[in-house]
């Protein structure tokens, strides 16, 4: 698989994100956990389209700023009552550096 470097891990605030503008993807936002874990879906809440990037994130999921949608970072999909999702990006942390699958 190809990876490409998008960020160093310092480079997004833990409990924060960070948006990467991909040709191919579209505005992607990565999220920071409060234990170090990365995560990459959309830029784009399936609700309203809301900027996932500047919601809030808490454990491993992220509240939409918009409407307070809750969506799992890792799989992208909302949680119930709320139905949809997002679509992910699989991410890797090495060496403190941030990588995505190209």
């Amino acid at each position: 698989m190809n990876w490409k470097l998008i960020c160093k891990l310092e480079d997004i605030p833990q409990l924060g994100s960070r948006v990467v503008h991909w040709p191919e993807r579209g505005k992607v936002a990565v999220f920071r956990t409060a234990e170090d874990e990365v995560f990459a879906m959309h830029d784009k809440c399936p609700h309203k389209g809301g900027p996932l990037s500047q919601g809030i994130v808490h454990g491993k999921r992220v509240t939409c700023p918009l409407h307070g949608w809750n969506l799992e970072l890792a799989t992208g999909q909302a949680v119930a009552p709320d139905v949809g999702g997002c679509k992910t990006f699989e991410v890797k942390v090495e060496n403190g550096e941030v990588f995505m699958a190209a």
